[in-house]
């Protein structure tokens, strides 16, 4: 009945096959010999059965495990769906009722609650990367955070962390500079923003910068992209570098000191300005 349910070809079935101390329910073979461990429960699921579900896997080398019940609990066909996101494991969670029509014999119906799908796993393989995205840019900006305070003190005080950019204040409420990085890119910025409806304090900001724009491009030495974003609230001043971003890892000391070196002189450029604002 599982085969049928589950388009399975498992045979040689043994009961109560020793797993370090304890015993599984049932163990079978798939089509290619790998063991498939079968844990039964007649009643509602519950935490005690998943970690033998799981601790029977690892224990004989299994890579699918069958858990059928009477009553799935809601948290555990999450847990089993949130296993199958693994590329390690099958898991099925199945419910078992007693069936009869008629008079006929009771007999038991088996219904797949869930079990492995390519969905399952591209979710997985996303969630894999978004971590491995986190750790990589972690990394990146301990190494450019460290490098830069032997040259400016202007992010001194701030914590490496796991996104895209990391920030602190320019001096002036709703005034930040910014460094971004993106898989083979940087940017450095003055990102204007003070929260909710401030923008026309941002765009009047923004405009008295923008009246000086040669001025402070001579200052920054080079041009400048000036982003009023007037579909948006918030505004920003920036510098895009194409030397190589946080994917580029071999490049990352070249790209480290073209991106403090910009930011220093783009702060250099811009601090006249921000302590002469009048809005």
């Amino acid at each position: 009945m599982l085969n049928d349910v589950l388009d399975l070809s498992l045979t040689n079935v043994e009961r109560e096959q020793s797993a370090g101390d304890f015993s599984v329910d049932l163990v079978a073979e798939d089509e290619v010999g790998n063991p498939v461990i079968i844990e039964n429960q007649l009643e509602k699921s519950d935490h005690d059965h998943l970690g033998k579900l799981i601790t029977y896997l690892t224990a004989i080398n299994a890579r699918q495990a069958i858990w059928v019940v009477a009553d799935p609990r809601p948290e555990h066909i999450g847990a089993i769906s949130w296993l199958n996101e693994s590329l390690a494991a099958s898991f099925y969670l199945l419910k078992v009722e007693a069936v009869r029509i008629g008079e006929s014999p009771p007999a038991p119906l088996l219904t797949l609650i869930v079990g492995p799908s390519e969905e399952g796993r591209e979710v997985g393989v996303t969630k894999k990367e978004l971590a491995e995205r986190y750790e990589i840019r972690h990394r990146f900006w301990s190494v450019l955070l460290e490098k830069a305070k032997e040259r400016t003190k202007l992010h001194a005080n701030i914590s490496p962390g796991q996104h895209s950019y990391i920030s602190t204040g320019a001096g002036r409420a709703g005034l930040y500079f910014n460094y971004s990085i993106r898989r083979h890119d940087s940017q450095v910025e003055l990102y204007i923003d003070r929260g909710k409806d401030s923008e026309e304090w941002n765009k009047g900001v923004f405009d008295t910068f923008f009246a000086s724009k040669d001025t402070i491009e001579v200052e920054f030495g080079g041009a400048i992209e000036w982003q009023r974003l007037d579909n948006r609230r918030a505004c920003r001043i920036m510098k895009t570098l194409d030397l190589g971003g946080y994917r580029d890892e071999d490049k990352w000391p070249e790209i480290h000191d073209a991106m403090i070196d910009a930011m220093m002189r783009l702060e250099r450029a811009l601090r006249p300005h921000i302590a002469s604002l009048q809005v």
